[in-house]
């Protein structure tokens, strides 16, 4: 039975990885778990045991991953990384560090996941309007991907991972991160050492702050993005006293989604005016444009907007 299991294991994590034709990886898991349980290599009786070990990790992840793309809407991280942007004050290399760092905050707290797939198209779209060289847009986002990994060590929620582990041997949102927010900045010094040391021959020394539009242009839901602020902040607290109180997790994270949830349905159309694609870039009359392609009726007009011509 163990070599049936073992093979079943093998087999689909292989299809993950290859996605022949581009097939669903979550339709992948499906068939595997089917298999398993026609195979009897697990039964019936053991899904309530793996529910009771990852239903807190799995619904505070979602709750979190729904936070980060509501915010994400509304501009959060897009204000971020253009105010980052600004700090660099032309700095290819400091810039670098900046995106870097930017990105292992929002590891740390949207977790890995949210990370990658938000802050990834915000940068291309930040390196298009600066007209960055191929070699160095390359690097830039490498980057922004790997710190997405080994930035995300230093809370519980930070990784899905975390949030098993944590349940699994019973550890405090603050024991945990007493322990591992050493490590994550460890991990995040590391990675940016060799992120540095094999990309920043390509990275230019300067670049156009100027060709940047203002941080604030990119908020387009200002009720939203304040109250962003507010839950992340209460989020925050919750998440340090919801052991004591033995209040899970998943809870904590439910409540900031409801109500960020609950101020963006102000206008309905928002919440599901996600872009599809990656960002492209637009230009009319001697402004460039990061747009959604193929965003249709409904997607954000634009991200990341180059001054001149």
């Amino acid at each position: 039975m163990a070599v049936v299991a073992a093979a079943i294991f093998v087999a689909t994590l292989v299809v993950v990885i290859w996605q022949p034709k581009g097939f669903p990886i979550g339709y992948t898991a499906l068939i595997g778990a089917v298999i398993a349980l026609a195979t009897t290599v697990v039964g019936l009786s053991d899904i309530p045991t793996v529910v009771g070990i990852v239903w807190n990790a799995t619904l505070t992840f979602v709750a979190v991953v729904l936070i980060s793309l509501i915010l994400d809407e509304a501009g959060f991280f897009e204000w971020a990384a253009l105010h980052v942007a600004r700090w660099g004050r032309g700095n290819g290399r400091l810039l670098f560090v900046l995106i870097v760092g930017l990105g292992a905050v929002i590891a740390a707290v949207f977790a890995n996941d949210g990370a990658a797939l938000i802050l990834t198209p915000i940068v291309v779209g930040m390196l298009r309007a600066l007209n960055m060289p191929q070699k160095a847009a390359l690097g830039f986002i490498l980057a922004t991907g790997f710190i997405a990994d080994t930035g995300s060590l230093p809370l519980v929620v930070s990784n899905l991972v975390n949030i098993v582990s944590a349940d699994y041997f019973h550890l405090g949102f603050a024991e945990y991160a007493a322990v591992m927010i050493p490590v994550g900045i460890v991990s995040v010094l590391a990675s940016l050492g060799m992120l540095l040391l094999y990309f920043g021959k390509s990275i230019p020394k300067r670049y156009d702050v100027l060709a940047l539009t203002s941080p604030t242009a990119a908020i387009t839901d200002r009720a939203t993005f304040r109250a962003g602020w507010v839950v992340l902040a209460l989020l925050l607290v919750g998440y340090f006293a919801a052991d004591p109180l033995g209040v899970p997790l998943a809870a904590v994270a439910g409540v900031g989604a409801v109500v960020i949830v609950l101020v963006a349905a102000r206008q309905p159309a928002f919440l599901f005016a996600r872009a599809q694609a990656a960002p492209v870039l637009v230009t009319t009359g001697g402004t460039a444009t990061v747009g959604a392609a193929g965003g249709g009726a409904g997607a954000p007009s634009g991200r990341v907007r180059r001054r001149g011509g």
